[in-house]
């Protein structure tokens, strides 16, 4: 599926999105999706009108639920990290309470966000689960 570069800028003015109130009763689940997300983030009546008027299945509606919210975790560069990611620890740490240094290019997969705090993150380094602070990480990959 393609979509037009207008429709994939958040920029975009809500009127070029009007074609939605036809195109969302489509048979293809994905279209839905994306009909549903972007009725969601347009933030002006008509659209809020059409999305209440969308009926979808419950997996179908779990799909529109589980997009990726915006995080305010960023590494040592700005990139946004989420749950699940694996970064690289760019300085050596003094792991406190564990008596260990976790070394400077050591991978911590599947890490944690800490959500009350954008700059931690939870991470296993040498099978120890550790707070580890943002500015300290870079994300792979």
């Amino acid at each position: 599926m393609h979509i037009c570069a207008a429709c994939a800028d958040p920029e975009t003015a809500p009127a070029h999105f009007r074609a939605i109130a036809s195109t969302m009763w489509t048979e293809d689940r994905a279209l839905q999706v994306l009909a549903a997300r972007t009725l969601k983030r347009l933030d002006v009546d008509w659209a809020r009108d059409l999305s209440e008027q969308l009926y979808l299945d419950e997996e179908t509606q779990l799909w529109v639920d589980s997009a990726p919210q915006e995080t305010a975790h960023k590494d040592s560069n700005g990139v946004a990290l989420a749950a699940g990611d694996t970064v690289v620890l760019i300085k050596d740490l003094n792991v406190k309470g564990a008596g260990f240094t976790a070394k400077r290019g050591t991978a911590v997969h599947r890490i944690s966000l800490v959500a009350d705090n954008p700059a931690h993150i939870e991470g296993r380094v040498e099978g120890q689960r550790i707070v580890i602070l943002t500015e300290f990480v870079k994300k792979r990959g």
